[in-house]
């Protein structure tokens, strides 16, 4: 997630903050390096090429998602072609929840305790919704694992999207030094709650144009073959309170407002 663009530190990833990876030093390469055959084929999928970042695992594009690089070379189901104009939208992927599944989520115990509380308000706001998904957090092994990102990571916090599989997205990497150590307990609830949005298959709400949350240009992401499928009934009005808008400030909060609740019960 990416920070407001207010507190903007140098290039931010996921656009509701900062977004956040593991603990190993890993490599944020500048996008001068990343080559143009990858842009393209992250352009074509619909996700923005701006501020693009070699990581490990692939690339981290709009702030604080990862697409592997077998994402990038997957054939995509054209049929889901679209523009962003201003409704909420999903991936191609979703998670598989039958007639009922429990997700799990672990986080690192070398992460201060505050992220253990922040996580399970994360995780009691989507079990107060009455889904057929439900989270419950595990001391170990869980099918999402929260870990601390490289110190070098220029966001908040990031995660990727459900596999072809039915499953979550497995890890959501936070940035510790950006985060701290005793975070503000609802904005860090907040991101948290984004990513994992995230790993069960929704896109920003401000896809149409990060500048609504981020300030800055109007930037269209442009058209998608994967992961931009309008979820009916939600605005055809720019949403200002979306949980999985782009960019968030310095201690903002938003839990799932009417239009969040809509997409969350027509998913799931």
């Amino acid at each position: 997630m990416k920070l407001n663009y207010s507190l903007k530190l140098a290039a931010v990833a996921l656009v509701l903050g900062f977004s956040s990876c593991s603990t190993d030093e890993e490599a944020v390469v500048d996008k001068a390096s990343v080559s143009k055959e990858t842009l393209a084929k992250i352009y074509e999928m619909g996700f923005g090429t701006t501020d693009v970042k070699a990581v490990e695992g692939g690339y981290l594009v709009e702030g604080d998602i990862l697409l592997t690089d077998a994402q990038l070379n997957a054939q995509h189901d054209q049929k889901f072609l679209r523009v962003g104009e201003t409704e909420q939208y999903r991936t191609t992927n979703l998670v598989n929840a039958g007639t009922g599944r429990t997700i799990t989520l672990s986080i690192d115990p070398s992460l201060p305790s505050t992220y253990v509380t922040a996580l399970d308000a994360a995780i009691a706001r989507y079990n107060a919704q009455n889904l057929l998904i439900k989270m419950t957090r595990i001391s170990s092994g869980g099918e999402i694992y929260l870990k601390a990102a490289p110190k070098s990571a220029q966001y908040l916090a990031s995660a990727g999207f459900p596999t072809s599989t039915g499953n979550p997205h497995n890890q959501i990497l936070i940035a510790t030094r950006y985060i701290g150590t005793n975070p503000n307990q609802s904005w860090f609830t907040t991101i948290l709650a984004h990513e994992i949005g995230h790993c069960i298959g929704f896109r920003h709400t401000d896809y149409m144009d990060r500048s609504y949350s981020c300030g800055g240009s109007y930037t269209n992401e442009g058209a998608s073959t994967v992961g931009a499928i309008n979820i009916p009934g939600t605005p055809t009005t720019a949403d200002a309170t979306s949980w999985m808008l782009a960019c968030i400030g310095s201690g903002q909060n938003r839990p799932f407002n009417s239009n969040d609740v809509t997409a969350l019960n027509y998913l799931y």
